[in-house]
């Protein structure tokens, strides 16, 4: 992982290289990697979303990578990167289609991107690449953030905004276009992007992100939508469910773990998100009723990581101890043990 006061350096513009970036590997444990990957990923690489269908997905593939770095394992880095280099890499403009699903022929039905795989992706290959020594890693995550930063950045209204993928989400796609997924926003590999492709302007896409994040507070819960209109005022996307929902949930994780301390945000998001049980509530927007409270793990840890950063309470034990249960809370709560580890030993 990179240590936090890198990350701040290259984020302010302190650091002329990447390589100053000096990334540490071991965050996950070697236990927990192996527990891990018996779980979710295939002798292929593939890493398997079980709770979506069996499918995999970019977002899935780049956290996969992530993970296998954080855990110091280059093998199994490479085999991960290695199928979705094959299996994904098929658009013309060199980034992931955003679905691989095994159970259909052809295995790739829509060949639209998801920005926030291409980025996880990027991200892992950069940390990977300067950690390990390994050239065609960081060529490769080059590459993928100047695609990026040409084909999924886009100004509207004064701001520098993420596309959520290619095609169907602008202004010109649909009647409430521009739509964008705050969750998208990988705070944490924004200023690694700055240094692999400048002319993305980085460090701009983060403060839009945090102003819409201010803007998009809806209910008395002030919550974000996972899907989010900006065509005027910010409204809940139509077309989909108005929730603050699995996507949402993890805007808060991206942010401690970027560096962002601003405590009136976390705790409006903490109080926002915490439901009667003391699970994480998934909130209907359009009533402000929890219509789901998830218990498990790893989506509660991350409301104790945020408890932490605003109260220095440590992270319960029973939170602390990892056993994969679905691929996507078990990728977050392993997040939030690195983050841990490598940042903040007191909310151990």
């Amino acid at each position: 992982m990179i240590r936090r006061t890198a990350l701040l350096c290259l984020f302010y513009g302190l650091c002329s290289t990447l390589a100053l970036a000096q990334p540490t590997e071991g965050a996950v444990r070697e236990e927990e990697w192996a527990a891990y990957k018996a779980r979710f990923v295939e002798d292929s690489g593939r890493v398997v979303d079980d709770g979506n269908g069996g499918i995999s997905h970019s977002e899935g593939q780049g956290y996969g990578m992530l993970l296998a770095w954080f855990a110091g394992n280059r093998a199994d880095f490479e085999k991960i990167w290695s199928f979705t280099r094959i299996n994904l890499m098929l658009r013309d403009d060199g980034l992931f289609v955003w679905r691989w699903n095994p159970q259909t022929q052809p295995a790739v039905s829509d060949p639209n991107n998801a920005s926030d795989g291409d980025i996880l992706i990027a991200y892992a290959l950069a940390l990977a690449g300067i950690g390990w020594n390994e050239e065609r890693y960081t060529a490769q995550a080059g590459e993928i953030a100047s695609t990026v930063a040409r084909d999924a950045l886009f100004e509207w209204q004064d701001k520098l905004l993420l596309r959520p993928g290619a095609a169907g989400f602008a202004a010109e796609d649909r009647p409430d276009g521009p739509v964008v997924n705050l969750s998208y926003w990988v705070f944490e590999a924004l200023p690694v992007l700055e240094q692999l492709a400048p002319e993305g302007e980085w460090a701009e896409l983060g403060r839009s992100g945090l102003e819409l994040l201010g803007e998009a507070a809806f209910t008395d819960r002030n919550l974000p939508p996972d899907w989010l209109s900006v065509a005027e005022d910010v409204q809940p996307a139509e077309g989909f469910p108005a929730r603050f929902s699995y996507d949402a949930m993890r805007i808060p994780l991206y942010l401690i773990r970027a560096g962002e301390d601003d405590r009136a945000l976390l705790d409006r998001m903490r109080q926002g998100m915490t439901g009667d049980s003391g699970g994480l509530a998934l909130v209907d927007l359009a009533t402000g009723e929890t219509y789901e409270e998830p218990m498990d793990a790893g989506y509660r840890i991350i409301q104790a990581l945020m408890t932490c950063v605003i109260d220095g309470t440590p992270v319960p034990d029973e939170l602390l101890g990892f056993e994969p249960t679905l691929y996507y809370p078990s990728t977050l709560q392993l997040l939030a043990l690195a983050h841990m580890r490598e940042e903040r030993p007191e909310c151990l």
